[in-house]
Order: C-alpha cells, then structure tokens, then sequence
C-alpha cells in the first residue's frame, strides 16, 4: 500500500474513533527511519492552511493532500481553548469555517470581543473547551471551491498537526503561527501561569524541534514561527533558536501587539532591528507589487515569504491572463521571493518542477 495512503487510512481511522467520544488522540510520531530530505535549492512551497483550494482548510485531508502534492511545510493557525488546548484554526470566531450554527445546544455561547481594535460578534475559540469543538465539523470557507467535504472533519490540536508532518514519507517542514497572542492570552487562563507563546514553544520541544536555520538539527524537523505580533517573535527568542517569520499585513493595519504601521515595520531601520531576532519576512504580496521592500529585505539578510497564492482569477493581482502559472513566474523569478504561501499546493509543485526541476531527486 503507498505510503500517503496508509497515512491517510491511519489518520482517518484515529480522528473517527477519537470522534466518538469528542476528545482528541495524540497520535506518537512513528519510528520509521527519515525519508527524502527538504529540498533547500529553490523557494519553498508552503501549504497555506494545507491544501485548502481543495478541502476545508486546516484538516486532515488537506494537510495530506498537500503533503502528497509536493508541499515543503504545512502552515497552521494556533489558537487555544478555553480549557487551554492548543488548536490549528485560523479565525477567533467559529461562524465561517464550521458547522458551529447546526448546533443548538451552543445558542447561548455567541459574545462580542474586541480584537485588534474591532468589536467582533461570534463563537469564539475561548469560549469552548477542546471537548466541546471536536463535536464542530469543518466546512470550505469560499462558496466558490468545492463543498462536498464540509461537515466531514473535526478540528485539529496542534499535537495531531504536528504528528501529520511526522509521520509523512518524506521530510516535511511545519510552520506555525502564534495567531493573535494578546487576545488569546487575556482570555486563556494556562495552566502553571503560561502564555501562548510559551505554551507554543514547550509543544514543538516536546516533539524535537529546534536547531537555527538549516543546521543539522532543524534540517531533521524544519520549523519556522510566524506571528504578526513582532513582540511575540522577540520574546520567543530567548526560549528557542527556530528561525522566525515577522508577518506584515495591509498597509491600513498596525501590528498586533505594538500598534506600528505598515511604513514602521517595513522602514530600513526597522528592517535592520527585527533582523535579530527573524530570519524571513511574510508580507501579503500586493503589499510588495511596486515597491523595493524584497531587494531591501535582502539587504538585510531577511528572506521573504509572501502570502497568499490562489489559482482564482479573482485572487491573481495583475492581469495574468488567468493563469496562476504566469504569476508563479513573476513572483519567483522576477521578484526574486523566497518562499510563497499557496492554497493550491501542486500548483507550485508543478510550476517548480518545469522550471526549475530537482536533478538529484
């Protein structure tokens, strides 16, 4: 049986039975010996919330799609519980990507929040325990991608995403994201006084990550964290060496944590300070179109990883004939990226392979 397979069927198998009691299994990572190594010789192909272009996003079926596509890292979102769980979901809110409305039993657990400055009216993350949410199906965010596996897939702890990417056939990289750390942690009370991010860092040593970027340790189990919260980054850096990813959203958006702008955060001497304590920079890529911030980040020694790539015409920021094939080449070979975020996995892959295959693969 083909190893994607059998992954599948495990996976599938353990999230079915953990399913009928609403709590979560923490699959340990086998004992098989390290497949192919991460490629490093081209930018890295990373799976934005996996292969969400084909099924709900941060499930299952979408990490192991991407995996089986060609993805180098799997990106996940990490909120936590009220009971202060780690998950891989992106949004605070349950109400676009679940079947959260199809449960009456929850009625009463809609509240409003302020976050990052907005009041946001939903059912909150924080407002669950772990139990409660593995009884949530997930469900495709965009009406205009395929609907026919919503209400199939449970939410994954972080523990289950990281046990995807160890038990792939191959070395395959995960990036996390310490997602709206100062919300989560004035609503989270975690055990022994810990915050997100500590709670982040003591799941990835638990699991053998560590190692600076493209040392022998981190080649074995490669990890970049990404936040948009720069302070988050700073103050992780004392506890591990994981190389790490600042993310920069739309120029009308201040950071998380710190209420810089846009122009802050993207300035030379800024640059110049996050450089030691990142090694990359995520920028929403319409951020980038006319602007020198990648050769500046270069300069810097910060790589940039841009976000988010979909096959969609709607989603291609110029006029590329509809043919996301045309932006890859524009971003990889024009703008000089270094890795790029994409819902549509083999896309990338495929793009990478007739342009630039891997001769020794």
């Amino acid at each position: 049986m083909a190893p994607s397979l059998t992954l599948l069927l495990l996976l599938l198998l353990f999230l079915a039975v953990g399913s009928s009691s609403g709590r979560q299994l923490y699959p340990l990572p086998s004992k098989k010996p390290v497949g192919k190594p991460l490629q490093t010789f081209r930018p890295f192909n990373v799976a934005h919330r996996g292969a969400n272009g084909e099924f709900p996003e941060e499930s299952v079926p979408s990490y192991l799609r991407a995996i089986e596509e060609g993805a180098d890292f799997i990106e996940g979102d990490i909120l936590a519980t009220k009971d202060g769980h780690l998950i891989c979901f992106h949004d605070v809110i349950l109400d676009d990507t679940t079947d959260i409305s199809d449960h009456p039993e929850f009625a009463d657990r809609k509240r409003t929040y302020n976050v990052q400055g907005i009041d946001i009216t939903g059912f909150f993350t924080v407002d669950f325990t772990l139990d409660e949410l593995k009884l949530l199906r997930l469900k495709q965010r965009y009406p205009f991608r395929d609907q026919q596996h919503n209400g199939k897939y449970q939410i994954l702890t972080f523990d289950e995403f990281i046990a995807i990417a160890l038990n792939a056939p191959r070395v395959v990289g995960i990036y996390p994201e310490i997602k709206n750390p100062t919300f989560i942690n004035q609503q989270v009370k975690f055990p022994g006084g810990k915050s997100l991010e500590q709670k982040i860092i003591q799941t990835l040593k638990k699991y053998g990550y560590g190692g600076s970027y493209l040392s022998e340790e981190w080649l074995k189990k490669p990890c970049f964290i990404q936040s948009f919260a720069p302070s988050s980054l700073v103050y992780i850096s004392q506890f591990t060496n994981l190389p790490k990813v600042l993310l920069i959203d739309d120029v009308t958006i201040p950071t998380q944590d710190t209420n810089q702008t846009f122009y802050e955060i993207t300035s030379d001497e800024y640059l110049e300070y996050i450089s030691n304590y990142c090694m990359a920079i995520g920028p929403w890529k319409d951020n980038l179109v006319e602007t020198d911030l990648v050769a500046r980040a270069h300069a810097h020694n910060l790589q940039v990883h841009p976000y988010t790539f979909r096959n969609e015409n709607q989603f291609l920021k110029f006029n590329f004939s509809q043919d996301p094939y045309k932006e890859y080449d524009y971003w990889i070979n024009t703008m000089g990226v270094d890795g790029l975020f994409t819902d549509f996995t083999g896309s990338l892959k495929r793009f990478q392979e007739w342009t630039n295959p891997c001769k020794k693969c």
